[in-house]
């Protein structure tokens, strides 16, 4: 291959792929009807698995959208055309519902299965850039993906077309989360690996301090006091609590350094004169997510942890956030 002769504007090829691909999905929202609804559906009333097939490029964006609708509560997998017409059709169970990819909509693969997927009576949704094919015809739906063109200048490569496809199938997936009404703690069952499981199953109470480990003095202590038990607990703060270990306040680093500007005797001032009243709070069956969010919006580094009560069960801080992979 020879090198071009004058030197590439990679910026500008960029944005023109970006521009024709922004076109193609553009198109589609005014596809979203009737046939639309209906496929939506047969997969919300489907009894068993939504199968996705396609080959090639197609097969690829199948592969994805079978595992967008698997996390979000619609249960699905993805099966290769050409596999299923040597023994993988078995997978296929007249409870499922098929969706097929096919750009073309006669794609060979797929129209050879499509007749056992049809004598079965299993629901067939085609995605097709061709209403007119065999495989949209052949379907109770077709959703109508076609481009007007592809963003590969010799209009070979699947570009534009896969892009389609893939929104279609990212709409068909939400929508039925949404009619599903799916929730982020069902959506962290199915990612129990990594920081989004982390961030949406893990609770308060799973990493908080309690028992001995909480910070907390009576509304007598000194400030003194108060610093002695704030560095032997290492949370960077500590409860004022009363007899009932109901929570009157919390004294924070950011306390302490207030004080200091006021010139006080650490020894002899009661710790009620400079605590901060009340004081951020959060439940122990709350999310740790939310106790992250409390922090960053108050701009606080700790958190009291309470009963319905009132009373004092424990208490976490940034550290335990960043330990148990929150943050």
């Amino acid at each position: 291959m020879t090198p071009p002769a004058k030197q590439t504007n990679f910026t500008a090829l960029g944005l023109a792929v970006i521009e024709t691909e922004l076109a193609a999905v553009e198109a589609l929202k005014s596809r979203l009807g009737d046939d639309f609804n209906r496929a939506c559906e047969l997969l919300l009333a489907c009894e068993g698995r939504i199968v996705v097939i396609g080959m090639g490029k197609s097969g690829h964006i199948g592969g994805k959208i079978a595992a967008t609708l698997a996390s979000t509560g619609s249960p699905a997998f993805f099966v290769h055309p050409g596999e299923a017409s040597h023994g993988d059709l078995g997978m296929i169970t007249s409870k499922d519902v098929v969706i097929a990819l096919s750009n073309s909509g006669n794609t060979g693969e797929i129209l050879t299965i499509v007749p056992i997927i049809k004598r079965f009576g299993i629901p067939l949704i085609s995605m097709t850039g061709n209403p007119g094919s065999s495989l949209a015809t052949a379907a109770e739906v077709n959703l109508d993906v076609s481009v007007s063109k592809e963003a590969c200048p010799l209009g070979l490569a699947p570009t534009a077309s896969t892009t389609a496809a893939l929104v279609m199938g990212d709409a068909l997936a939400i929508a039925l989360l949404e009619a599903r009404g799916f929730s982020a703690e069902d959506f962290a069952l199915s990612h129990p690996g990594g920081a989004l499981g982390r961030r949406l199953l893990l609770h308060v109470e799973d990493i908080m301090h309690s028992g001995a480990g909480i910070p907390r003095v009576s509304p007598e202590a000194t400030v003194s006091q108060a610093l002695l038990e704030m560095t032997g607990k290492g949370l960077g703060m500590t409860a004022i609590v009363d007899t009932s270990n109901q929570v009157l306040g919390v004294y924070t680093d950011g306390d302490l350094r207030r004080s200091l500007d006021k010139n006080i005797d650490v020894h002899n001032t009661v710790v009620t004169e400079v605590m901060t009243t009340g004081g951020k709070r959060v439940r122990p069956r709350d999310l740790a997510a939310a106790a992250l969010k409390l922090m960053d919006d108050s701009k606080i580094s700790a958190v009291l942890v309470v009963d319905l009560d009132g009373s004092l069960v424990g208490a976490l801080n940034m550290h335990d956030l960043l330990r148990a992979g929150v943050v």
